[in-house]
């Protein structure tokens, strides 16, 4: 393998142009300590070099270096899917599915399935509970009014500005990582229990003035910022989330347009991976998906609708899976 990893997009296309760099690069992410079999966790394998895949001595089978990740099934190659997911998780707003299909050289169809194939790996569950200072809000998200056709106004719009939009739910640790969830309503039966899973009692949570959020001062030291009144009360503020927020709605304005609410979640997660590694370069933000492709899978049903994964049935449309919190 190269010695050189890139550290730049450039570099990156440069770097993976060649299959072989591609498959060795990955085969060394999913196993470090040597090639095991997907199919038996068999050591004992032989490279296949003419076709670029290897066997088990044991139970036969051959796999490639694709197999039980997020590549599976996959006709494009690795060294186009590399500078996909580069693109993927370091441009701050985003890649659209027209523009990564030009660029590869493949249809926005194939694009946009390998986008969301790559959300996925971006998909990262949260460690624990959130501690310390903590910021909870809530937005919502959809069209604007005044964008709209005026019959899909009439059909659409028939209450306050929240009516016929999304709303998602966010949790901010100060200086730490956000989670996000798509919820039906902002009522207290659901807001709350949420806070009360992802937050660690005796932490302090700043809210706005949402009637919602009344009642947490019994696990959490609570303190309300009015945005009626202000904006910022010396430390009182939730301006980390409306930072977040900004960013995610530009994303979806700029780069993806129209989002529908059945993959609204896979989006958050995308924003949500790049914002909770902000710290990192380009290189280690890449590494870090890279090192989630593995176990994940997506069908094009499943994508679309056709066809539920077995961990999401029962949950709410547009939601993660259970086990993703």
């Amino acid at each position: 393998m190269k010695t050189e990893f890139p550290t730049t997009l450039l570099e990156a296309v440069r770097y993976f142009s060649d299959l072989d760099v591609c498959i060795e690069f990955v085969a060394k992410m999913r196993w470090p300590d040597g090639i095991k079999c997907p199919h038996c966790d068999c050591e004992q394998v032989y490279y296949i070099k003419t076709r670029r895949i290897w066997k088990c001595k044991d139970c036969k089978k051959q796999f490639s270096a694709k197999a039980g990740t997020i590549f599976q099934d996959s006709h494009i190659e690795l060294d186009k899917w590399l500078p996909a997911m580069w693109m993927a998780t370091c441009m701050k707003n985003g890649v659209s599915s027209h523009e990564l299909g030009r660029v590869l050289g493949v249809t926005q169809k194939t694009a946009w399935y390998m986008l969301d194939r790559i959300r996925l790996a971006m998909q990262v569950s949260g460690i624990g509970k959130l501690k310390g200072e903590v910021e909870v809000d809530e937005t919502f998200i959809g069209g604007k009014a005044r964008n709209m056709h005026v019959g899909k106004r009439r059909e659409k719009i028939k209450g306050s500005g929240s009516v016929g939009k999304t709303a998602v739910m966010g949790l901010l640790e100060r200086h730490g990582e956000v989670r996000t969830k798509i919820v039906p309503d902002v009522k207290k039966s659901t807001m709350q229990p949420h806070i009360e899973n992802h937050v660690e009692p005796g932490s302090e949570v700043f809210t706005d003035a949402l009637r919602s959020y009344n009642g947490l001062e019994a696990q959490y030291i609570h303190q309300v910022i009015d945005h009626a009144e202000a904006y910022v009360n010396g430390n009182v503020h939730t301006n980390g989330l409306e930072n977040f927020w900004s960013l995610f709605k530009r994303c979806i304005r700029g780069t993806y347009v129209n989002v529908e609410p059945f993959h609204l979640f896979r989006y958050l997660d995308e924003e949500e991976f790049r914002f909770n590694n902000r710290q990192c370069n380009d290189a280690q933000r890449f590494l870090k998906a890279v090192e989630n492709v593995a176990g994940k899978h997506l069908t094009y049903a499943e994508l679309t609708g056709r066809v539920m994964p077995l961990d999401s049935i029962g949950n709410t449309e547009g939601s993660r899976p259970v086990s993703n919190g």
